[in-house]
């Protein structure tokens, strides 16, 4: 079984971003980028499902400007056999991702595409959902379990109530969750090797998407900044103050 692992080039989740002085984005100049933390778990796990033999090839995708292959290249030092990055330096919608991954889910045929619930950056969570429709599959979604038994997929996933396991006929779609696994670090010799597996080029064209944007982002601000507290004696005072301010 083959596992197609889409993955996207995002902000560093421990960079704190900045919106552009003119209110239209984030500004992503000289901003450390990195692969996307759910999908960084999506591909640790569809190498440890390939450890275990329950698949014979993990291919990495990603759909994005030519520096993506940065991230690339990471998941092919973590383990993936190969990689294909649909180039292009459109703002990409969620609609299009999933589009152009069920062109190359018919060309490569994979019993599961594993990706994480959504990205850090736009936390759209769509894309996973709009592909498993396109595909007519079924789908797996925020899984924290994921076991393979024959010609089906167990995933264990949260929901409010706590634990539900949906048995899902493959192929499938799978999108993790954090709780999944702890994604490893690319060793130094992995990181030589990556060097030299195969990196598919490709562009949306290829598969027939139109990538243009339909949305228009009409402006960006900062979070609001959180006014500092005050400290009140007792108890009375408290409810004194949030009877002044209006709370109680």
């Amino acid at each position: 079984m083959k596992i197609l692992v889409p993955v996207k080039r995002v902000i560093d989740y421990n960079v704190k971003p900045r919106v552009k002085a003119d209110g239209s984005g984030v500004d992503l100049a000289n901003v450390k980028m990195s692969m996307n933390p759910f999908d960084e778990i999506a591909v640790e796990e569809a190498i440890r499902l390939k450890e275990a033999g329950s698949a014979e090839e993990v291919v990495a995708v990603s759909i994005g400007p030519a520096k993506a292959q940065e991230t690339l290249r990471t998941a092919l030092a973590m383990g993936a056999d190969r990689a294909i990055l649909v180039e292009t330096d459109d703002t990409v919608e969620p609609l299009a991702v999933a589009k152009i991954l069920k062109a190359i889910a018919e060309e490569e045929g994979p019993g599961i595409v594993m990706l994480g619930k959504q990205a850090i950056d736009d936390d759209s969570n769509q894309t996973g959902q709009m592909l498993a429709a396109l595909m007519e599959r079924p789908q797996g979604t925020f899984a924290s379990a994921v076991k393979i038994d024959g010609e089906h997929v167990h995933v264990t996933r949260e929901v409010d109530g706590g634990l539900e396991t949906v048995k899902l006929a493959l192929p499938a779609v799978v999108t993790t969750d954090l709780r999944l696994n702890e994604p490893r670090y690319a060793s130094l010799p992995n990181i030589m090797k990556a060097k030299k597996k195969p990196l598919e080029t490709k562009s949306p064209a290829d598969y027939g998407v139109d990538t243009a944007p339909r949305l228009a982002t009409t402006k960006v601000t900062e979070p609001p900044v959180r006014q500092a507290g005050e400290m009140v004696e007792d108890v009375d005072a408290l409810v004194a103050k949030l009877k002044q301010l209006g709370h109680a």
